[in-house]
């Protein structure tokens, strides 16, 4: 039997985001290992977090993630269950509702 390849931090980035662009903070973090050259990602946490908008689930307002083994999305308090892909998807769709939420926050803050 092979053994598994030893897991290690690949990625680990926060970003902090300026009240004009949306406030709060995005924050990447990403585990796996290195195959033939190519990372293969075992364990994934991405996160919009934003307490001024959602007071729940830590503050985080959307999240995907694959802990307690099944990948699944956080947003504003509930998580649901998503069909995983690919994480290279994963992350294309959480960036694409995180710029809809940022372009929300703005014509909101653009409105009081």
């Amino acid at each position: 039997m092979a053994k598994a390849p030893k897991e290690s931090l690949l990625q680990s980035e926060r970003h902090e985001i300026k009240n004009k662009s949306g406030g709060g903070s995005l924050r990447y973090e990403v585990w796996g290992y290195l195959k033939n050259g190519a990372h293969v990602v075992t364990r994934y946490n991405i996160a919009y977090i934003n307490y001024s908008v959602c007071q729940l689930d830590n503050g985080r307002v959307l999240g995907y993630d694959n802990a307690h083994n099944y990948h699944h999305r956080h947003w504003m308090g509930k998580v649901e269950p998503v069909e995983f892909v690919s994480f290279e998807h994963t992350v294309e769709i959480f960036e694409i509702e995180w710029a809809q939420i940022v372009a929300t926050l703005k014509a909101k803050g653009k409105k009081s």
